[in-house]
């Protein structure tokens, strides 16, 4: 007789062994995801009709608080995070981290997002050496970055860089904006 795999597991999209260690904690799950050019948080309970999303963020929302830069980097997966913990406060005390099939690497971008839900006072176990520098999350690494390439190689600078330029803004200035961005965030919460 032959086993056929769930759908969503052939598709690779769920990890069905995982997910069930994952509900039978009983806490609520921080579902991180992410593509190339964004990321989406949420804070997710699960009840036997389906689960329940208690707070939801995407990197898309970003804009409502003045981050005009790309949102698939560092800086806006933190943002992203912190702006679904500031919506969850008083909803959520605790949480457990679901990244699904997505790969673990140490100061990546859902550990950014983790950090940003950790920031707005959700509780969620973790080894804080997996976590970025904060140096990284205010994107003081892509600054550094453009300032160096700007000097020494103008196309490189501008094909790297393409996706700031395109909407005016300046790479060089994304510490800047990312704390503008998080001051506007914890203004409206």
């Amino acid at each position: 007789m032959i086993n056929i795999q769930f759908r969503r597991r052939r598709e690779k999209r769920t990890d069905y062994n995982s997910r069930l260690s994952l509900l039978r904690s009983g806490k609520t799950r921080l579902v991180v995801r992410k593509t190339l050019k964004h990321c989406l948080a949420q804070l997710v309970d699960y009840t036997p009709q389906g689960d329940k999303v208690v707070a939801a963020a995407s990197s898309l929302e970003l804009n409502k608080f003045g981050w005009t830069l790309p949102t698939g980097n560092l800086p806006a997966a933190y943002l992203t995070g912190f702006l679904c913990g500031l919506k969850a406060k008083g909803k959520v005390k605790d949480a457990i981290l679901d990244i699904g099939l997505h790969d673990s690497t140490k100061g990546g971008t859902v550990y950014a997002v983790l950090k940003g839900v950790v920031d707005a006072g959700i509780q969620v176990p973790h080894d804080t050496g997996i976590l970025p520098s904060m140096e990284r999350i205010s994107g003081k690494h892509i600054a550094d970055y453009a300032e160096a390439l700007k000097k020494s190689d103008q196309a490189e600078f501008k094909k790297r860089f393409a996706s700031y330029l395109k909407s005016n803004a300046k790479p060089e200035e994304t510490p800047k904006k990312f704390e503008e961005a998080k001051n506007a965030i914890k203004a409206k919460f």
